[in-house]
């Protein structure tokens, strides 16, 4: 028999993507072509504008260049010490003689990698960039197809990269949703690296330049990551802000001006630290029910969820949340602690249900030949 069990409990989430449309957002918009507000925490995304559709990502992309780097710095095959050379490619294609963003490095120079990380990240260098391709694939066309490849493994799927620096160029493309997964990857897998995105300037070749991030000066809770410009794509930003423990991450693309990139991303992000909160409704190992067993040394079993039980969500979303315990009852002894006996269920005003397993607590051995025979017979004569 199938047995349901409701809760009036505050809210429950899955560790996992999936995508909240609450009442509030409906009516929320932007100038930006495309949006997305991610909740890092989660991975969920909060809120989008064409979340999906592919678009053209100008320098935001440098942030899956910079993943290559980090990953190759990760598995050992370069060092911080390492240096890579400035071809004449890199020079002419991302070098000062290009008008495009620079760290102005020169003709046939090496630049260790510690300079050149902050060359891509605090500088936008088109030529460290073009460098680094060349130093970890040989080409940037290899390059740009192993970033492919990589973004894959990391779940871009609706990402392509035709260069190292988003250069526009028809195949290369990449969504609001990917770029919100990367920053989020970025920044979970290389905690150590990711300082170097708050940096406000660097200096290379006699030349200091400043991060182009501004939500860096306009808001003190932003810790990074990139900016992003030409004619084709508009203005872009991939910003993210820890607030009170609380970390959200937001892609903006296809703004009309360097101001209203500004604006729009102190705007957003202050709309989604006040309208999204985490509710926690159980503790890793917290009983969530107890579930009656048949035949057991013990007449119940606890059920509870591996892993921490919280929701992002609004306000009015939490009123109307519902929870529900499914399992089949009674539970047969013998039962494994760990072994998978119901499913919670949340539902909540415009929000997708969220299903995750309940395991049992402990462990609850089959009774004795004896032990069944009068269970069975209770069974009988109580019904129960």
């Amino acid at each position: 028999m199938k047995h349901l069990a409701r809760f009036a409990v505050f809210l429950v989430a899955l560790c996992g993507v999936f995508t909240v449309a609450p009442r509030e957002a409906e009516a929320f918009d932007t100038q930006a072509e495309y949006a997305v507000l991610m909740d890092y925490e989660s991975g969920t995304v909060l809120w989008g504008k064409k979340p999906d559709e592919q678009m053209h990502p100008a320098s935001m992309s440098k942030l899956m260049t910079l993943e290559m780097l980090f990953h190759a710095l990760e598995n050992g095959s370069v060092t911080m010490d390492d240096e890579f050379k400035v071809s004449e490619h890199a020079w002419r294609t991302g070098g000062a003689a290009s008008g495009s963003s620079t760290m102005f490095a020169e003709l046939n120079s090496t630049i260790p990698v510690h300079a050149v990380l902050r060359g891509i990240i605090v500088q936008s260098g088109n030529d460290a960039c073009i460098a680094t391709a060349e130093a970890l694939s040989g080409s940037e066309a290899a390059f740009a197809e192993a970033m492919t490849e990589r973004g894959k493994e990391l779940g871009l799927q609706n990402s392509q990269f035709a260069n190292s620096t988003g250069w526009p160029n028809p195949d290369h493309l990449m969504t609001s949703r990917d770029l919100a997964m990367l920053a989020r990857h970025l920044i979970a897998d290389y905690p150590q690296y990711y300082p170097i995105f708050k940096e406000t300037d660097f200096t290379w070749n006699g030349v200091k330049q400043g991060n182009r991030n501004p939500a860096l000066y306009l808001d003190p809770s932003v810790d990074g990551l990139k900016t992003g410009h030409t004619e084709v794509s508009g203005y872009g930003l991939v910003a993210s802000a820890e607030r009170k423990g609380q970390r959200l991450i937001l892609v903006l693309n296809g703004l009309p001006s360097e101001k209203a990139r500004a604006d729009e991303s102190v705007r957003l992000l202050d709309w989604g630290f006040r309208s999204f909160k985490h509710y926690e409704l159980f503790a890793a190992g917290a009983p969530v029910e107890n579930a009656p067993v048949w035949q057991g040394t013990y007449d119940e079993v606890p059920l509870v969820s591996k892993s921490d039980v919280d929701l992002i969500m609004t306000p009015e979303q939490r009123k109307g949340m519902k929870v529900t315990v499914v399992y089949d009852t009674p539970v047969l002894a013998p039962v494994d602690a760990g072994q998978r006996i119901g499913t919670l269920r949340v539902e909540a005003p415009e929000m997708p249900v969220r299903e995750f397993p309940l395991v049992a607590g402990g462990t609850v051995e089959r009774q004795g030949i004896f032990g069944r025979a009068l269970g069975s017979l209770k069974h009988m004569i109580l019904g129960s």
